[in-house]
């Protein structure tokens, strides 16, 4: 399918001069993608970003910085309806323990699929049935578009040390 809309994403302001870069996830891993594998984890609301940011802990707020992103990509799944099943696994632990996660076996078939990314459920904790994510694995600056009109994001890490 073709996914047209508006994404966000709550970023470490250390880390707010590359908001499109996916690099943080290839290093660490996350539900969507294995270690080494670049992927832009998005909301579909506000709120389920901020829920996403949080990681559950309502009262832990640290600062983060909000970007939205303009989206026009083909090639979506929406898998958001689907039960959870592999979606939902214990990926961290699964990882952690060198078992095969269900849902990078899912996103490398996928991706060998030509599919560019996902619509899914949010696991957050105290995610309501809208709060739904979009997962790129393969995106650039004409399908996946920061919106920073007045160039208030920094350019660089140069006041972080």
């Amino acid at each position: 399918m073709r996914f047209e809309g508006l994404v966000y994403r709550p970023h470490n302001p250390r880390w707010a001069f590359l908001p499109s870069s996916g690099e943080g996830a290839a290093r660490f891993g996350g539900r969507f993608n294995r270690i080494g594998r670049p992927a832009l984890y998005t909301s579909l609301r506000i709120e389920t970003a901020w829920l996403e940011a949080q990681q559950g802990f309502a009262f832990k707020a640290q600062p983060m910085t909000l970007v939205a992103y303009q989206v026009a990509c083909d090639d979506m799944l929406d898998l958001s309806s689907d039960p959870p099943g592999k979606l939902a696994c214990a990926w961290e632990d699964l990882a952690s323990r060198r078992q095969p996660v269900p849902s990078w076996e899912l996103a490398e078939r996928l991706i060998a699929e030509g599919v560019a990314g996902v619509i899914v459920p949010s696991f957050a904790h105290r995610a309501r049935a809208d709060d739904r994510n979009a997962v790129f694995w393969r995106w650039d600056d004409t399908t996946v578009k920061v919106i920073d009109a007045h160039s208030r994001l920094p350019t660089n890490d140069s006041s972080w040390r």
